[in-house]
């Protein structure tokens, strides 16, 4: 490792603080207490970064009191997030193991049971193996719990055969099998104290300086753990060489040691005029601070300058608001957040912080099922239905993409005996971003951008370039996925056919930000062909994924997709009233920033438009590449079409119908046994199929008036019994007719799904020998039925030329929608992903 200076790179902070337990004593079962000292350490940290000159706006972010799963959520983003440091903070209770090996870190919701379980923890090894696979060149570990030192011999018993771990330093507030002491409500804990007072000491702060002031400041202010032993920081491996550290501040210094209050607080005409100061200072540096220093002493007799060069009096630990966002909507809203925190709105006159604003994102379909139909289980979780878990904290805010959420909602809970939360929307939507059908620049397809239906559009793509595939995020997870999917499927909602028109992947990326991520990293002829339904926004904002640079986009708009209207909603909780005043006022000026000027800049920034008028862009002198200046709002979101949509889409990706054809004509002896025959190539796809599918095999044989005969018959099956069946299956002495069967297996499975959405899909694995039965007009009336029959057919050949250009095969396959695999390709895992895509999977 070199001395790391991760300035200009992409960095990411996790701040987690836990000072809030849902479980504390005298439940038997509870932690030890409260925390409130942590609620500080979470502030002054978050603070002390963002002020530090390494991390940017909107590369810190604070935790309060996370449930398990938040933790471990955030934790996995920042992880895939950051490309230069990597900062990860804890602080809360903690416990170790009965032999000390492990290091569990208590989350809000950590219990103690007998027997050493731990539910609500997160051990550090499962930490240190999310931060080992992280993205980040390195990272940063401080612990401030009882027995942080422990950390450091977890991370010398990892296993880590790559040797990932080395990029993980850690810094420790207690030696081993130490506890420390909990604090009190007025400040923060000794060791966050000592560590934020170095970091805004000014200029650089490396690791190892930090590490080493930290240590002796706590020696000499003899800080104790608990049975009085003396509290010693740790450091991995210390001392650092002067080539192996990390830069963590370069600010230009802000803090010295706050002084003890005097009686009667500030002057109270001075509390004002040193917050101003202390702005002009950030802004102008140590200059104007001299200036300012020499008016202030002359009228307030020194106090004016203990304020200003130290921090801004004794504040209060800031409300936390709780705000939940669609995951397309997550980036912005963190920014604004960020931008808000930090602002004039959210500051007092003495220079303290109002509230800070917590964002975070659950799956849409998984919120709106959560508030319109289980909030007894978010107020009161249980075992088996806890939204806390699931999806996150009970909010104070929902931002969800369309107010139509908002009516699915109300609609849902209206059916409900009893209801936990009320929603109160603001009337008017933030802002407004069409959904867009992003095309990259490389197809030249040459599509109207405006006046076309998503469906128009799709065919024109189709006849431009039929390379060209069109991906999609899950309609489950974000609203504008889901927006896309009411527009390919139109009235009829036909869903199995039109979700055949998108591009065949085994899961879809869970949000339009993950989707454009993928994409080049799935390499640039995918890219370059591949086009997105996504927001209009994200061709402006950019999304992260800086390792890959995306395929150039134009944006063309359908005009049957509703647009993205994000809707303000306020969340008020049954029994949620103890701090209901502050609360309101803290949301309310929220709102009132983020529909105000300075919000509406922050929102033009990453690509949005006017939710009124003409939808004109917020930033209008910055068009974005692809985009189009003006363009007609689409039709308002409807939320009956929106419910329907999801169930057809839940079916036409619920259990699957598969049918698998096995040429056993006497051309097939040489091909017959062992894990490379027929058979044994379709028992290899058996695990992508569960429980529920539906599935069956015929062998092929015979030019009569009967052209199969049923190996396994068509319906449910163990995997055993899949397994026996075709082991039992012989070579028949008899020639093939591949017409008469695929039409066949084509009626079949067109009668089987009449009645529903549901995924199907047609194997035929055959050597090619009777191929020569395909003549023009038996080929001819295959794929005209292949065409019209809304199931796929995968052609397996296990010749090395079966799936060239005209062949049969090749040709059945394209028409069909479904995919020609032959010798020459990796033949036994393309055909179980092929399979995989449409069963539920044992594994």
């Amino acid at each position: 490792m070199s001395r790391f200076d991760p300035r200009g790179r992409v960095n990411r902070a996790l701040l987690a603080g836990v000072s809030e337990y849902d479980h504390t004593a005298p439940d038997p079962q509870g932690v030890s207490g409260q925390l409130p000292a942590v609620r500080h350490n979470r502030t002054r940290l978050e603070d002390a970064l963002r002020r530090g000159g390494v991390f940017g706006g909107g590369e810190v972010r604070a935790l309060a009191s996370p449930a398990p799963d938040d933790f471990t959520r955030e934790l996995r983003r920042v992880c895939h997030e950051a490309r230069g440091l990597l900062l990860l903070y804890f602080a809360g209770h903690a416990v170790t193991s009965t032999s000390g090996s492990e290091l569990h870190l208590q989350m809000r919701t950590a219990r103690v049971l007998t027997g050493n379980g731990l539910p609500g923890s997160v051990s550090f090894t499962e930490v240190l193996g999310e931060l080992a696979e992280s993205n980040a060149e390195q990272v940063v570990v401080i612990l401030d719990c009882c027995y942080a030192g422990n950390a450091a011999g977890i991370w010398h018993r990892f296993d880590d055969p790559k040797r990932k771990k080395h990029k993980i330093l850690l810094l420790m507030s207690v030696q081993p099998n130490r506890c420390i002491l909990g604090g009190d409500a007025d400040t923060a804990t000794p060791f966050t104290r000592e560590l934020t007072h170095v970091l805004d000491e000014g200029g650089e702060v490396w690791l190892s300086e930090l590490y080493s002031r930290v240590k002796e400041r706590m020696a000499a202010a003899n800080y104790r753990a608990e049975a009085d032993d003396p509290q010693r920081p740790q450091a991995l491996a210390p001392p650092w060489k002067q080539e192996a550290d990390v830069l963590l501040a370069a600010g230009p210094g802000v803090a010295v040691e706050r002084p003890e209050p005097v009686h009667g607080g500030w002057f109270p005409w001075l509390r004002p005029l040193v917050a101003r100061a202390r702005k002009t200072f950030a802004r102008s540096g140590r200059t104007a601070l001299a200036a300012l220093l020499a008016v202030l002493a002359t009228g307030a007799g020194g106090y004016g300058i203990l304020a200003l060069t130290g921090d801004s009096g004794p504040c209060a630990p800031a409300l936390e608001l709780r705000v939940l966002v669609d995951p397309d909507l997550e980036p912005t809203v963190r920014a604004t957040a960020d931008a808000y925190v930090t602002s004039d709105a959210n500051t007092t006159g003495e220079g303290c912080r109002r509230s800070g604003v917590t964002v975070n994102s659950a799956g849409s379909a998984a919120v709106v099922n959560a508030l319109g139909e289980r909030t007894d289980a978010w107020q009161q979780p249980r075992e088996d239905d806890n939204p806390q878990r699931d999806i996150g904290p009970q909010p104070d805010v929902w931002i969800p993409a369309t107010g139509a959420d908002v009516d699915r909602v109300t609609t849902a809970a209206a059916k409900q005996d009893r209801i936990f939360a009320r929603l109160e929307p603001e009337a008017e939507p933030i802002a407004y971003s069409p959904v867009v059908l992003a095309v990259p620049k490389e197809l030249d397809a040459g599509l109207e951008p405006t006046g076309r239906s998503l469906s128009q559009l799709l065919d024109d793509l189709e006849r431009a370039d039929s390379r060209a595939e069109v991906h999609r995020p899950d309609p489950e997870f974000t609203d504008a996925a889901l927006l896309a999917t009411t527009g390919l499927y139109g009235d009829e909602a036909y869903a199995r056919r039109a979700e055949l028109e998108l591009a065949r992947t085994e899961r879809p990326e869970p949000s339009a930000v993950r989707l454009l991520c993928a994409l080049p990293g799935s390499g640039d002829a995918v890219d370059d062909r591949g086009a997105a339904l996504v927001p209009e926004f994200l061709l402006k904002s950019g999304i992260g994924c800086h390792p890959v640079t995306r395929a150039r986009r134009v944006a063309a708009y359908p005009d049957d997709v509703p647009g993205l209207e994000p809707a303000f909603v306020r969340v008020r909780w049954e029994d949620g009233d103890r701090d209901a005043a502050a609360r309101d006022d803290a949301v309310d000026r929220f709102h009132s920033w983020l529909t105000g000027e300075d919000g509406r800049t922050v929102l033009g920034e990453h690509g949005f438009r006017s939710a009124k008028g003409e939808r004109a862009l917020l930033d209008a002198d910055s068009v974005p590449e692809g985009a189009t200046e003006s363009v007609r709002p689409a039709r308002a979101a409807d939320p009956t079409t929106m419910n329907r949509t999801l169930v057809s889409y839940g079916n036409a990706h619920g259990p699957g119908r598969v049918l698998y054809l096995l040429d056993s004509s006497g051309s097939m002896a040489g091909r017959w046994d062992g894990p490379s025959g027929g058979p044994g190539i379709l028992e290899q796809t058996l695990p992508g199929l569960g429980g529920e599918d539906e599935y069956g095999v015929w062998a092929v044989h015979g030019t009569g008036g009967r052209t199969h005969t049923e190996l396994l018959k068509f319906g449910t099956h163990g995997r055993r019994e899949a397994e026996g069946a075709l082991d039992a299956a012989d070579v028949r002495d008899a020639e093939a007719d591949p017409h008469g069967a695929l039409l066949d297996a084509l009626a079949f499975m067109r009668e089987r799904g009449s009645g529903d959405d549901r995924p199907q899909l047609i194997v035929y694995l055959t050597d090619g020998e009777d191929d020569g039965r395909l003549t023009r007009k038996a080929l001819k009336e295959v794929l005209d039925r292949a065409g019209g029959a809304g199931v796929p057919v995968t052609m397996v050949s296990l010749s090395s030329s079966g799936c060239d250009e005209g062949r049969p095969a090749t040709r059945i396959a394209e028409v069909g929608r479904g995919r020609c695999l032959d010798a020459g390709d990796d033949l036994v895992p393309a055909l179980h992903d092929e399979v995989a895509r449409i069963g539920s999977g044992e594994e």
